[in-house]
């Protein structure tokens, strides 16, 4: 069985980063978009960061274009935006595709492990959210109309396990 620590990714400067560095804490995957209605919860993530870091909550955004091409820049532009927007200080990795032929390997695996409403594997738009246990497996998936704050107790809870 795989878990979240078989994956590699790039940070957004170009860094790899294998995610197996994040074993025993509680990982919250999102794929974000810097010109989208829901950016602002860039804001609720960088909270969640905030609270919730220093007991093991680790956030990861994973920057992505393929919805309404709603995050066209450079991944310098994208780190830049967010963090003079967002305060944003929970790792950024460099864009990615979600859905399709050239989806990372990490949103293959966390679309199959948690598919969406109806079972659906495919990712429906940006800042879709994944909730990863401290032993690696999915343990929720969110919509991307889901809050930040409404996944606290659950955080807390994965964190408590």
């Amino acid at each position: 069985m795989s878990t979240v620590y078989d994956f590699d990714a790039l940070q957004i400067n170009g860094t790899p980063v294998p995610l197996s560095q994040f074993k025993g804490r509680v990982m919250l995957i999102v794929n974000t978009a810097s010109a989208c209605g829901f950016t602002p919860q860039f804001a609720g993530l960088e909270e969640l960061h905030q609270t919730y870091g220093k007991q093991g909550l680790v956030v990861l955004g994973f920057p992505c274009n393929q919805f309404g091409a709603q995050d066209a820049g450079s991944n310098d532009e994208i780190a830049e935006f967010c963090q003079l927007n967002y305060g944003v200080s929970f790792p950024m990795m460099a864009k990615i595709e979600v859905n399709g032929p050239h989806a990372h390997p990490l949103y293959q695996w966390l679309s199959a492990e948690a598919p969406g409403l109806l079972g659906s594997k495919a990712i429906k738009w940006n800042f879709t959210k994944f909730l990863v246990g401290k032993d690696g497996t999915v343990l929720k998936r969110y919509a991307p109309t889901d809050t930040p704050a409404g996944m606290a107790k659950d955080i807390a809870a994965a964190l408590a396990a």
